[in-house]
């Protein structure tokens, strides 16, 4: 496993504190995810869930969680489930993003990333993550696809 994972696990041997402190972590690797205030929830190969939520820093002006909070929750919930999934011979990078937002995100987000195995085994160029957002009542609020570039690391 990932040294990612082995902290998530360590982490969560701490009720409660564990995700927030985790989160933290997580977020100071890449800065920008800090911005929406994060909380991993949920993290396991090919599966992460990230909690975006309802607070006016992350409002847009009709007082709805903003479409750039989700995505910036989606790409984090893809990279950890990418750093905590993908085969230790391979590296990858984000190429791009396409989601549809399909309903006001008007409750706390859970954004979810998943994947399957095999597809990252047989990587060697694209890999597509498939991502959502759901608010507290079910309703997917963002859907879409994060395309990865998959290669083996250079020896």
């Amino acid at each position: 496993m990932s040294q990612l994972y082995d902290l998530w696990k360590s982490f969560n041997r701490v009720p409660v504190v564990g995700k927030r402190a985790f989160s933290v972590a997580f977020a100071k690797k890449a800065p920008y995810f800090g911005s929406i205030h994060p909380l991993v929830n949920q993290l396991r190969p090919n599966y992460a869930e990230v909690i975006v939520p309802n607070r006016k820093g992350n409002h847009n002006h009709i007082g709805t969680v903003h479409a750039i909070a989700l995505c910036n929750g989606l790409e984090m919930a893809m990279g950890a489930l990418a750093e905590v999934t993908i085969p230790r011979d391979k590296r990858w990078i984000p190429k791009g993003m396409t989601v549809s937002y399909t309903a006001k995100a008007t409750s706390d987000i859970t954004c979810i990333a998943e994947t399957d195995q095999e597809d990252w085994e047989a990587a060697d160029g694209d890999l597509a993550v498939r991502v959502k957002g759901i608010r507290e009542d079910g309703t997917v609020v963002i859907e879409g696809t994060i395309n990865l570039w998959v290669t083996p690391k250079k020896k």
